[in-house]
Protein backbone atom coordinates (compact mmCIF):
# COMPACT_ATOMS: atom_id res chain seq x y z
CA UNK A 1 0.00 0.00 0.00
CA UNK A 2 0.88 3.89 -0.23
CA UNK A 3 0.58 6.13 2.47
CA UNK A 4 1.07 8.99 4.14
CA UNK A 5 2.12 10.48 7.90
CA UNK A 6 -1.83 11.56 8.54
CA UNK A 7 -3.09 7.91 7.68
CA UNK A 8 -0.14 5.66 8.28
CA UNK A 9 -0.96 3.99 11.61
CA UNK A 10 -4.35 3.47 10.17
CA UNK A 11 -3.16 2.13 7.05
CA UNK A 12 -0.95 -0.37 8.97
CA UNK A 13 -4.52 -2.23 10.21
CA UNK A 14 -5.62 -2.21 7.05
CA UNK A 15 -2.42 -3.53 4.93
CA UNK A 16 -2.28 -6.25 7.55
CA UNK A 17 -6.17 -7.29 7.12
CA UNK A 18 -5.71 -7.47 3.40
CA UNK A 19 -2.54 -10.28 3.93
CA UNK A 20 -5.22 -11.88 6.33
CA UNK A 21 -3.02 -11.59 9.04
CA UNK A 22 -5.41 -13.60 11.24
CA UNK A 23 -4.98 -16.31 9.28
CA UNK A 24 -1.23 -16.59 9.35
CA UNK A 25 -1.31 -15.89 13.56
CA UNK A 26 -3.54 -18.14 16.01
CA UNK A 27 -4.98 -16.14 18.62
CA UNK A 28 -4.24 -18.54 21.18
CA UNK A 29 -0.64 -18.47 21.51
CA UNK A 30 1.69 -15.28 22.67
CA UNK A 31 3.25 -13.05 19.97
CA UNK A 32 6.79 -11.82 19.85
CA UNK A 33 7.23 -8.67 17.96
CA UNK A 34 10.31 -8.76 16.79
CA UNK A 35 11.37 -5.22 15.59
CA UNK A 36 14.90 -4.34 14.24
CA UNK A 37 17.19 -2.01 15.84
CA UNK A 38 19.98 -1.84 13.16
CA UNK A 39 21.47 1.47 14.83
CA UNK A 40 21.59 2.99 18.12
CA UNK A 41 21.40 6.04 16.49
CA UNK A 42 17.89 7.20 14.64
CA UNK A 43 19.07 7.02 10.75
CA UNK A 44 16.12 7.00 7.90
CA UNK A 45 15.76 3.45 6.83
CA UNK A 46 17.49 2.06 9.28
CA UNK A 47 15.15 0.36 12.40
CA UNK A 48 11.87 -0.08 12.78
CA UNK A 49 9.96 2.69 12.67
CA UNK A 50 7.92 3.91 15.66
CA UNK A 51 4.76 3.95 13.51
CA UNK A 52 5.42 0.85 12.48
CA UNK A 53 5.52 -0.77 15.45
CA UNK A 54 2.38 1.53 16.85
CA UNK A 55 0.80 0.04 13.63
CA UNK A 56 1.12 -3.44 13.87
CA UNK A 57 0.56 -3.11 18.06
CA UNK A 58 -3.01 -0.98 17.18
CA UNK A 59 -4.11 -3.69 14.63
CA UNK A 60 -3.10 -6.52 16.47
CA UNK A 61 -4.55 -5.72 19.72
CA UNK A 62 -8.19 -4.51 18.29
CA UNK A 63 -8.42 -8.05 16.57
CA UNK A 64 -8.03 -9.42 20.34
CA UNK A 65 -3.94 -10.55 20.02
CA UNK A 66 -3.49 -10.88 23.93
CA UNK A 67 0.60 -10.93 25.07
CA UNK A 68 2.18 -8.60 22.57
CA UNK A 69 6.28 -9.31 23.43
CA UNK A 70 8.58 -6.59 21.52
CA UNK A 71 11.79 -8.50 21.34
CA UNK A 72 15.34 -7.44 20.23
CA UNK A 73 19.05 -8.83 20.72
CA UNK A 74 22.17 -6.66 20.85
CA UNK A 75 24.99 -6.94 18.46
CA UNK A 76 28.15 -6.39 19.17
CA UNK A 77 28.40 -2.95 17.74
CA UNK A 78 24.65 -1.53 18.54
CA UNK A 79 23.15 -1.09 21.67
CA UNK A 80 19.42 -2.17 21.31
CA UNK A 81 17.71 -0.10 24.47
CA UNK A 82 19.90 3.41 23.29
CA UNK A 83 18.06 2.40 19.77
CA UNK A 84 14.51 2.24 20.70
CA UNK A 85 14.65 5.36 22.81
CA UNK A 86 16.67 6.99 19.70
CA UNK A 87 14.39 5.63 17.09
CA UNK A 88 11.14 6.50 19.79
CA UNK A 89 10.20 3.09 20.19
CA UNK A 90 10.11 3.30 23.98
CA UNK A 91 6.95 5.56 23.59
CA UNK A 92 4.70 3.29 21.32
CA UNK A 93 5.87 1.01 24.08
CA UNK A 94 4.69 2.96 27.14
CA UNK A 95 1.26 4.37 25.18
CA UNK A 96 0.22 0.82 24.78
CA UNK A 97 1.59 -1.03 27.78
CA UNK A 98 4.36 -3.55 26.57
CA UNK A 99 7.67 -4.10 27.93
CA UNK A 100 10.74 -4.87 25.57
CA UNK A 101 12.40 -8.27 25.80
CA UNK A 102 15.88 -7.98 25.60
CA UNK A 103 17.69 -11.37 24.42
CA UNK A 104 20.86 -11.35 26.08
CA UNK A 105 20.07 -9.99 29.43
CA UNK A 106 19.65 -12.10 32.69
CA UNK A 107 16.54 -14.20 33.04
CA UNK A 108 16.35 -15.19 29.47
CA UNK A 109 17.13 -19.22 28.90
CA UNK A 110 18.97 -20.17 25.65
CA UNK A 111 18.42 -23.97 25.00
CA UNK A 112 19.65 -26.12 22.49
CA UNK A 113 17.80 -26.99 19.70
CA UNK A 114 18.04 -29.79 17.34
CA UNK A 115 16.17 -29.15 13.66
CA UNK A 116 13.77 -31.40 11.86
CA UNK A 117 15.01 -29.76 8.96
CA UNK A 118 17.99 -30.77 7.79
CA UNK A 119 20.42 -27.63 7.76
CA UNK A 120 22.39 -26.21 5.27
CA UNK A 121 25.15 -24.66 7.59
CA UNK A 122 24.16 -23.90 10.96
CA UNK A 123 24.82 -27.43 12.56
CA UNK A 124 28.66 -26.63 11.35
CA UNK A 125 29.08 -23.21 12.47
CA UNK A 126 27.66 -24.46 15.79
CA UNK A 127 29.03 -28.07 16.08
CA UNK A 128 28.14 -28.04 20.04
CA UNK A 129 24.65 -26.90 19.56
CA UNK A 130 21.99 -24.60 18.18
CA UNK A 131 21.03 -21.88 20.57
CA UNK A 132 18.29 -20.22 20.60
CA UNK A 133 15.78 -18.28 23.35
CA UNK A 134 13.18 -20.38 24.65
CA UNK A 135 10.68 -17.73 24.74
CA UNK A 136 10.35 -18.10 21.57
CA UNK A 137 9.33 -21.34 20.83
CA UNK A 138 5.51 -22.08 20.66
CA UNK A 139 4.93 -18.04 20.10
CA UNK A 140 3.72 -16.72 16.88
CA UNK A 141 6.25 -13.80 14.99
CA UNK A 142 5.72 -10.93 13.55
CA UNK A 143 8.90 -9.44 12.23
CA UNK A 144 9.13 -5.50 11.64
CA UNK A 145 11.89 -4.66 9.35
CA UNK A 146 12.30 -1.55 6.58
CA UNK A 147 12.97 -1.71 2.93
CA UNK A 148 16.40 -1.55 2.18
CA UNK A 149 19.35 -3.01 0.66
CA UNK A 150 22.40 -4.62 2.84
CA UNK A 151 26.06 -5.14 1.99
CA UNK A 152 26.08 -8.63 2.76
CA UNK A 153 22.99 -9.95 1.50
CA UNK A 154 21.83 -7.34 -1.31
CA UNK A 155 18.80 -6.81 0.93
CA UNK A 156 17.85 -7.13 4.53
CA UNK A 157 14.30 -7.64 5.36
CA UNK A 158 12.23 -10.42 6.77
CA UNK A 159 14.21 -13.20 6.48
CA UNK A 160 17.29 -11.17 8.00
CA UNK A 161 15.24 -10.00 10.65
CA UNK A 162 14.99 -13.70 12.39
CA UNK A 163 18.79 -13.75 12.63
CA UNK A 164 18.92 -10.77 15.11
CA UNK A 165 16.45 -12.61 17.27
CA UNK A 166 17.07 -16.52 16.71
CA UNK A 167 20.91 -16.56 17.39
CA UNK A 168 23.52 -14.96 20.03
CA UNK A 169 25.65 -12.34 19.86
CA UNK A 170 28.56 -15.09 18.32
CA UNK A 171 26.07 -14.70 15.27
CA UNK A 172 28.49 -13.22 13.07
CA UNK A 173 30.45 -16.59 13.25
CA UNK A 174 27.77 -17.02 10.23
CA UNK A 175 28.61 -14.35 8.41
CA UNK A 176 30.65 -16.11 5.76
CA UNK A 177 27.84 -18.43 5.26
CA UNK A 178 24.92 -15.31 5.64
CA UNK A 179 22.69 -16.39 3.13
CA UNK A 180 22.71 -20.20 3.37
CA UNK A 181 21.83 -19.28 7.65
CA UNK A 182 18.97 -17.24 7.20
CA UNK A 183 17.40 -20.26 4.86
CA UNK A 184 18.37 -22.27 8.16
CA UNK A 185 16.66 -19.86 10.77
CA UNK A 186 13.43 -20.10 8.21
CA UNK A 187 13.37 -23.34 8.53
CA UNK A 188 13.70 -23.17 12.14
CA UNK A 189 10.95 -20.31 12.86
CA UNK A 190 8.57 -22.83 10.92
CA UNK A 191 8.82 -25.46 13.52
CA UNK A 192 9.01 -23.44 16.90
CA UNK A 193 6.17 -20.71 15.55
CA UNK A 194 2.49 -21.15 15.18
CA UNK A 195 2.00 -18.54 13.30
CA UNK A 196 4.70 -16.03 11.52
CA UNK A 197 3.88 -12.90 9.73
CA UNK A 198 5.91 -10.02 8.48
CA UNK A 199 5.08 -6.21 7.82
CA UNK A 200 8.10 -3.87 5.98
CA UNK A 201 8.30 -0.14 6.47
CA UNK A 202 9.53 0.90 3.23
CA UNK A 203 8.37 5.08 4.30
CA UNK A 204 11.66 5.71 4.49
CA UNK A 205 13.35 3.32 2.45
CA UNK A 206 17.68 2.33 2.23
CA UNK A 207 19.75 2.71 -0.82
CA UNK A 208 23.27 1.84 -0.60
CA UNK A 209 25.58 -0.32 1.65
CA UNK A 210 22.95 -0.76 4.05
CA UNK A 211 22.07 -1.32 7.16
CA UNK A 212 23.53 1.46 8.02
CA UNK A 213 25.33 3.77 5.59
CA UNK A 214 22.47 4.30 3.70
CA UNK A 215 20.88 6.91 1.26
CA UNK A 216 17.66 7.34 2.59
CA UNK A 217 14.62 8.31 0.38
CA UNK A 218 11.16 8.55 0.95
CA UNK A 219 8.54 6.42 -0.84
CA UNK A 220 5.63 5.51 1.54
CA UNK A 221 5.27 2.06 0.89
CA UNK A 222 4.00 -0.46 3.16
CA UNK A 223 4.31 -4.26 2.68
CA UNK A 224 2.99 -6.85 4.75
CA UNK A 225 2.57 -10.87 4.57
CA UNK A 226 3.06 -14.51 5.95
CA UNK A 227 5.01 -15.72 3.21
CA UNK A 228 8.61 -14.44 4.18
CA UNK A 229 10.57 -15.60 1.19
CA UNK A 230 7.81 -13.97 -0.70
CA UNK A 231 7.39 -9.95 0.93
CA UNK A 232 11.64 -10.27 0.68
CA UNK A 233 10.59 -10.90 -3.12
CA UNK A 234 8.81 -8.13 -3.90
CA UNK A 235 10.69 -5.88 -1.66
CA UNK A 236 13.94 -6.63 -3.89
CA UNK A 237 11.31 -6.19 -7.09
CA UNK A 238 11.03 -3.00 -5.71
CA UNK A 239 14.06 -1.68 -5.11
CA UNK A 240 15.52 -2.84 -8.53
CA UNK A 241 16.95 -5.95 -7.58
CA UNK A 242 15.95 -9.59 -9.47
CA UNK A 243 15.23 -11.31 -6.27
CA UNK A 244 15.88 -14.60 -7.37
CA UNK A 245 19.71 -13.48 -7.80
CA UNK A 246 20.03 -13.06 -4.00
CA UNK A 247 21.11 -16.08 -2.60
CA UNK A 248 19.61 -16.59 0.71
CA UNK A 249 15.78 -15.91 -1.30
CA UNK A 250 16.80 -18.16 -4.89
CA UNK A 251 18.14 -21.04 -1.66
CA UNK A 252 14.93 -20.70 0.52
CA UNK A 253 12.71 -20.87 -2.89
CA UNK A 254 14.30 -23.90 -4.16
CA UNK A 255 13.84 -25.37 -0.78
CA UNK A 256 10.32 -24.78 -0.43
CA UNK A 257 10.22 -22.78 2.58
CA UNK A 258 8.33 -19.83 0.55
CA UNK A 259 7.93 -18.08 -3.15
CA UNK A 260 10.64 -15.75 -4.18
CA UNK A 261 9.75 -15.77 -8.19
CA UNK A 262 7.91 -12.73 -8.11
CA UNK A 263 5.70 -13.92 -11.45
CA UNK A 264 3.97 -16.80 -9.13
CA UNK A 265 3.14 -14.65 -5.90
CA UNK A 266 -0.32 -13.08 -5.79
CA UNK A 267 0.05 -9.21 -4.74
CA UNK A 268 -3.12 -7.28 -3.63
CA UNK A 269 -3.63 -3.27 -2.41
CA UNK A 270 -1.21 -1.15 -5.10
CA UNK A 271 -0.19 -2.23 -8.58
CA UNK A 272 3.63 -2.17 -8.15
CA UNK A 273 3.88 -4.15 -11.45
CA UNK A 274 6.38 -1.03 -13.09
CA UNK A 275 7.87 0.14 -9.89
CA UNK A 276 11.91 0.13 -9.58
CA UNK A 277 13.32 1.90 -7.31
CA UNK A 278 16.85 1.50 -9.36
CA UNK A 279 18.62 0.75 -5.61
CA UNK A 280 22.30 0.36 -5.64
CA UNK A 281 23.05 -2.87 -3.31
CA UNK A 282 26.56 -3.67 -4.18
CA UNK A 283 28.53 -0.89 -2.97
CA UNK A 284 30.28 -1.19 0.10
CA UNK A 285 32.17 0.88 3.15
CA UNK A 286 35.57 0.89 4.07
CA UNK A 287 34.32 -1.56 7.13
CA UNK A 288 32.72 -3.68 5.10
CA UNK A 289 35.00 -4.39 2.57
CA UNK A 290 37.39 -5.61 5.39
CA UNK A 291 34.95 -8.12 6.50
CA UNK A 292 34.80 -9.49 3.09
CA UNK A 293 38.71 -9.80 3.34
CA UNK A 294 38.33 -11.76 6.08
CA UNK A 295 34.67 -13.83 5.40
CA UNK A 296 35.74 -14.05 1.57
CA UNK A 297 39.31 -12.66 0.96
CA UNK A 298 42.48 -13.65 1.33
CA UNK A 299 42.31 -13.08 5.00
CA UNK A 300 39.91 -16.44 4.83
CA UNK A 301 42.32 -18.70 6.71
CA UNK A 302 42.82 -16.34 9.78
CA UNK A 303 39.24 -15.49 9.88
CA UNK A 304 39.01 -18.17 13.07
CA UNK A 305 42.20 -16.39 14.34
CA UNK A 306 40.36 -13.05 13.67
CA UNK A 307 36.53 -13.60 14.80
CA UNK A 308 36.76 -16.02 17.59
CA UNK A 309 39.51 -15.39 19.87
CA UNK A 310 41.04 -12.90 21.93
CA UNK A 311 41.48 -11.00 19.16
CA UNK A 312 37.93 -10.13 17.87
CA UNK A 313 37.74 -6.81 20.10
CA UNK A 314 39.68 -5.06 17.35
CA UNK A 315 36.85 -5.74 14.69
CA UNK A 316 34.17 -4.60 17.23
CA UNK A 317 36.69 -1.37 17.86
CA UNK A 318 37.12 -0.88 14.46
CA UNK A 319 33.42 -1.14 12.83
CA UNK A 320 32.33 1.43 16.38
CA UNK A 321 35.10 3.56 15.07
CA UNK A 322 34.26 4.07 11.30
CA UNK A 323 30.16 4.37 11.71
CA UNK A 324 29.98 6.23 15.04
CA UNK A 325 32.96 8.24 15.16
CA UNK A 326 33.26 9.11 11.62
CA UNK A 327 30.72 8.02 9.26
CA UNK A 328 27.71 9.18 11.03
CA UNK A 329 28.90 12.92 12.41
CA UNK A 330 30.73 13.47 8.86
CA UNK A 331 28.16 11.62 6.43
CA UNK A 332 24.92 10.25 8.16
CA UNK A 333 23.95 13.66 10.39
CA UNK A 334 23.40 15.67 7.33
CA UNK A 335 21.33 13.02 5.07
CA UNK A 336 19.19 12.72 8.79
CA UNK A 337 19.30 16.64 8.78
CA UNK A 338 17.81 17.00 5.85
CA UNK A 339 15.03 13.86 6.19
CA UNK A 340 14.00 15.89 9.67
CA UNK A 341 12.65 18.40 7.69
CA UNK A 342 10.10 16.41 5.50
CA UNK A 343 6.73 15.36 6.59
CA UNK A 344 8.05 12.10 7.51
CA UNK A 345 10.58 13.70 9.99
CA UNK A 346 8.19 15.61 11.84
CA UNK A 347 6.10 13.17 12.40
CA UNK A 348 9.26 11.14 14.01
CA UNK A 349 9.77 14.00 16.17
CA UNK A 350 6.07 14.05 17.03
CA UNK A 351 6.62 10.43 18.62
CA UNK A 352 9.59 11.97 20.48
CA UNK A 353 7.70 14.33 21.97
CA UNK A 354 5.12 11.45 23.60
CA UNK A 355 2.90 10.67 20.17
Amino acid sequence: MKTSPATVVADFGQLMRLADFEEALPKSADTILKINISWHHWFPGCSTTPWQFEGVTKALREAGYGNLIPAQNRTVVVDPKLGAKRNHLDTVAEKYGLEFLYLYEPGVEWIRYEPRAPMLVLDKVFPDGILIPDVFVGKNAVHLPTLKTHVFTGMTGAMKNAFGGLLRENRHWTHSVIDETLVDLLAIQKEIHPGIFAVTDGTFAGDGPGPRAMRPHIKEYILAGADQVAIDAIASKMMGIDPLSLKFIRLAHEAGLGCGDPSEIEVVGEDISSVNFHFEHKSDTFASRGQKLIYHGPLKPFEHLLLRTWLVPWSYMASRLYHDVFWYPCVGKPRVKKMRQTDWGRLFENYGRGH
